[in-house]
């Protein structure tokens, strides 16, 4: 495949779902990105931090931006609030479980960074609209996944691209349809 992915897509919003180990690094990232859009006075998307864990002894140290005093607390409450004091943004969170149809926009005007570890929260970001970014790791392997389409006959119809341009890419659930699939009970 020779182009450019190009969704016409003018992002309104960015929601971050997971802010465990990938998700807490990767809205450092994005809240850096917001803070140089703002400071060069672009138009800067808003940022969502979805996640309903709370923090955990175990998550110190192993997880960006967590601290033990922070034991107990909301993780996206925890994260969002943190950027915000060090950036001056304006980031929101929501403590509870993704759900597409109250946390989406339903017009697909958003991107969507997916950092989940469990194949509920994967369905739930699978059904949402927008492009989305979906990042996993096991302990010796990983991959990021950009895609906004989870219909594959939309998807061969510009297999081909036109004018070296890709409207639909596929999300990581027609990549690999397993993610969505409860995971094996592990043996102890």
């Amino acid at each position: 495949m020779n182009g450019i992915f190009d969704p016409n897509t003018y992002i309104k919003t960015i929601t971050l779902v997971g802010v465990g180990g990938t998700g807490a690094s990767a809205a450092r990232i994005v809240a850096r990105i917001l803070y140089d859009m703002q400071r060069a006075r672009q138009h800067a998307p808003s940022l969502v931090l979805i996640d309903p864990d709370r923090v955990e002894e175990k998550n110190i140290g192993r997880q960006a931006l967590f601290a033990p005093a922070d034991i107990g607390q909301f993780k996206a409450e925890c994260v969002a609030r943190r950027l915000n004091a060090a950036l001056g943004l304006d980031i929101g969170w929501i403590a509870e479980p993704l759900d597409p149809e109250r946390h989406a926009d339903r017009f697909g005007s958003g991107l969507v960074i997916s950092c989940v570890d469990n194949h509920e929260a994967r369905r739930a970001v699978h059904r949402m609209k927008g492009v989305q970014i979906s990042g996993g790791n096991h302990a010796d392997s990983g991959q990021v996944c950009i895609g906004n389409v989870d219909d594959p006959d939309l998807m061969r119809r510009f297999i081909d691209g036109r004018d070296g341009k890709y409207p639909y890419l596929p999300k990581e659930g027609l990549l690999f349809p397993a993610l969505l699939e409860p995971e094996p009970p592990s043996e102890l």
